[in-house]
């Protein structure tokens, strides 16, 4: 088990939707809307970066640390998959970690109205989904594309 997996079951038993993770900060959770700390040591530039390695590719890692940001998908068990984005700031190495839904909701599972679904029967054109933080784009788009998928 990856160093980090201690955050992510947290995260993921808590009903948080994302980890923040940056040098010289505690570890802290977005949960319902709100950030706040889950710990109270904060993190040095060693374990951080120890982390942030340890569930990667050695060479997308590299890549981080010359370019100063890296995105990919990381899946701790079979029941939870995190969108990963590594970064650099001011005080050094930071990342975010956003818990993927293994389940796919349908159209009518998030509420959504029926005529949704007719932007999954377009064969042509833009559709523009958008939004703050957290208020379903994704959510919202995996299930216009399991409609697709479906029909």
């Amino acid at each position: 088990m990856a160093v980090i997996d201690q955050y992510f079951q947290h995260l993921v038993a808590s009903g948080g939707s994302d980890l923040h993770l940056s040098e010289g900060q505690p570890p802290k959770m977005r949960a319902h809307g709100a950030v706040s700390p889950i710990s109270d040591g904060v993190l040095d530039h060693e374990t951080l970066r120890y982390m942030l390695a340890e569930i990667c590719e050695p060479d997308a890692f590299e890549r981080y640390l010359e370019r100063g940001d890296l995105d990919f998908a990381y899946e701790m068990d079979m029941q939870s998959r995190f969108r990963c984005n590594y970064f650099r700031q001011k005080n050094g190495l930071g990342a975010v970690f956003r818990l993927i839904p293994t389940k796919i909701a349908t159209i009518a599972d998030l509420g959504l109205s029926p005529t949704i679904e007719r932007f999954g029967d377009l064969r042509s054109g833009l559709v523009l989904v958008t939004g703050p933080t957290g208020s379903g784009k994704s959510t919202t788009l995996a299930a216009i594309i399991d409609y697709i998928n479906r029909t």
